[in-house]
């Protein structure tokens, strides 16, 4: 071989250097192309998006509210045993609402709407309350079906399902 034929075969730093840089590129590309696809994906099966499986009625006294993650609601078990499951999804512009125990009521962390325990808009700039899920209850477990939200105006009991 010439020495001609051998500097043509190796690489100099500079090249290897643009390589390393551009197969590092390539590499997050893939990755956030990945987690973006991941994040989109619609989640079943007991997730959002399907039926959830919140638990027992024992678990959900009277008067309580728990997030359920999974579903992305919150169940409320009301005074009188009924139940409703409402979306954690501010009615503004989209935000998650938590539920301040403090203050005996949902508060939007981003504009301030507020929203009492039936998810009725107690203050802030909501236009309406809180969405709900419809919940069914079958052999002692509370399910809660999240394949869609139902807008309302105003709360009405015939939004509860009794156990």
């Amino acid at each position: 071989m010439t020495e001609k034929n051998e500097k043509k075969n190796k690489i100099d730093r500079r090249q290897f250097l643009g390589l390393a840089w551009l197969a590092s590129v390539v590499a997050f590309t893939g990755e956030a192309l990945g987690t973006l696809f991941k994040f989109i994906q619609p989640v079943s099966d007991g997730g959002f998006g399907g039926m959830v499986n919140a638990g027992t009625l024992e678990e959900f006294p009277p008067g309580s509210i728990t997030l359920i993650k999974e579903g992305r609601f919150f169940l409320s078990r009301l005074d009188d045993g009924s139940f409703i499951a409402l979306w954690q999804r501010c009615t503004h512009l989209g935000c998650s609402v938590p539920w301040e125990e403090e203050e005996d009521q949902y508060h939007c962390p981003c504009h301030g709407s507020l929203f009492d325990k039936l998810g009725e808009v107690t203050g802030g700039p909501a236009p309406r309350p809180m969405d709900y899920f419809p919940v069914i209850i079958e052999a002692g477990e509370v399910f809660v079906n999240t394949e869609e939200a139902f807008e309302r105006k105003a709360f009405d009991p015939s939004q509860t399902t009794h156990a």
